[in-house]
């Protein structure tokens, strides 16, 4: 019976974290208006980092062993923490849509898919790079009709890019060099060192006021234990169990589920063409998954 209720919570992973990444769009709209981007992450990050100190220290986790094996952890968590979260919170703090900036994001499974390969040695099969294909195409319906010249400037549609870079490189790199961390004594360091990144940058860039609003502190409630502390958990147990672009595929899901959730939170407006962009996303991921099993 145990067994069966691990391949019943193995299986439902992916999903769950598709549900949960898609929030942090719906989060960052309602928390954002009253703190700067890297005052949010800052506060974010500290609060994370001492709950999963108080974790780390009651299971008895073991720490890193030396200071190579903490490097690693570092430069990974700087890259999918500091590095994406920045990037996004910052494009949509200046103007950018979240839905934009999701479609951008969305374009990170092709990205390692192609790097899988030379980085790693995963072979990549003619149904995965089709399912890959499905699932651009089908992210571009979905959100294709909001990306719009006036939606944002130049260089804010860059800090977008830079979010895509920064998520598909910590992909890889948690995938090569850290696989064996531990999941609750690496997250803290990685969150610690994001968070100094992030106070550096607040404190150069901005004025570090918050309003703490009912809206802010439900967003930043939100983000800090369902985002930081599951959906980054899941994204790490999924990266050791699988293929990393098996993995990646699941982004694609992120844009047309963060569509469906606006349309609730929103009232947000799902067109005939946004329907049939999750139907193609879906049929993209089965695509992956399913050659990857």
């Amino acid at each position: 019976m145990n067994n069966n209720r691990q391949a019943v919570w193995f299986s439902a992973m992916p999903a769950l974290f598709v549900v949960l990444w898609s929030s942090g769009f719906i989060s960052a709209k309602y928390g954002l208006p009253y703190a700067e981007p890297f005052t949010f992450l800052l506060v974010r990050f500290v609060l994370v980092s001492a709950l999963l100190t108080l974790l780390a220290l009651a299971m008895k986790a073991p720490w890193p062993r030396s200071l190579v094996e903490t490097g690693h952890i570092i430069l990974a968590g700087l890259l999918v923490h500091a590095g994406y979260l920045g990037g996004v919170f910052s494009a949509i703090h200046h103007g950018v849509s979240a839905a934009v900036v999701a479609l951008i994001a969305g374009l990170q499974p092709a990205l390692t898919a192609a790097a899988a390969g030379p980085l790693l040695g995963e072979r990549i099969s003619a149904r995965q790079w089709v399912g890959f294909a499905l699932g651009l195409l089908g992210v571009t319906l979905v959100v294709g009709d909001k990306l719009t010249l006036g939606a944002g400037s130049g260089p804010a549609h860059l800090l977008a890019f830079l979010a895509l870079g920064s998520i598909t490189a910590g992909t890889l790199y948690q995938k090569r060099f850290c696989g064996g961390m531990d999941l609750r004594s690496g997250a803290v360091v990685q969150f610690a060192a994001s968070a100094v990144v992030m106070l550096a940058a607040a404190a150069s860039m901005e004025d570090m006021e918050i309003e703490w609003t009912g809206e802010f502190v439900f967003a930043l409630a939100w983000l800090v234990a369902v985002l930081s502390l599951g959906a980054i958990t899941l994204l790490y147990v999924l990266i050791r169990r699988g293929r990393a672009s098996s993995v990646s595929s699941l982004f694609y899901m992120v844009p047309p589920v963060t569509a469906l959730m606006a349309y609730v939170a929103f009232g947000e407006r799902l067109t005939p063409l946004a329907v049939a962009g999750m139907l193609v996303a879906v049929t993209g991921v089965a695509l992956v998954v399913r050659a990857r099993q």
